[in-house]
């Protein structure tokens, strides 16, 4: 088996079929988009596929080690991925074709009106896995 991270992006990947930002959506809406998030997760605990997910809060820090004797630096001249990534999920899985299948059914998590929003996944193996593709 092998892991893989599903990386749900606020922004920063090509726009989804529903392109509409969650900040719009009705709270019903968010409610059906977290309850297939959820049952998503619960039957790959049946398979024994899921590791853990979680979402994440827009607000962060980045910290980092200034030197011996110094208090970390915060914020600064970085990347904002707490504008980019909204989420992620922890797959373990017998092969890269299934980790597609699998990310590809959870870009069809319902957003506005209730469609699905088409939204682009990021996979990215665990370090180390060397992706197992069958033919």
């Amino acid at each position: 088996m092998a892991k893989y991270l599903l990386l749900k992006h606020y922004r920063g990947a090509p726009a989804s079929a529903n392109d509409v930002p969650m900040d719009q959506w009705s709270q019903e809406e968010i409610s059906a988009h977290l309850q297939y998030m959820r049952d998503f997760a619960a039957r790959l605990e049946e398979t024994g596929e899921f590791v853990d997910s979680q979402a994440l809060a827009p607000e962060g820090t980045w910290v980092r080690y200034d030197g011996e004797g110094r208090p970390p630096v915060t914020d600064g001249p970085f990347a904002e991925t707490k504008d980019l990534i909204a989420g992620w999920m922890v797959i373990d899985v017998d092969s890269y074709e299934r980790a597609v299948e699998l990310a590809g059914e959870l870009s069809a998590a319902p957003g506005a009106g209730g469609k699905p929003i088409h939204e682009w996944l990021e996979l990215r193996p665990f370090y180390g896995v060397q992706p197992t593709i069958t033919e």
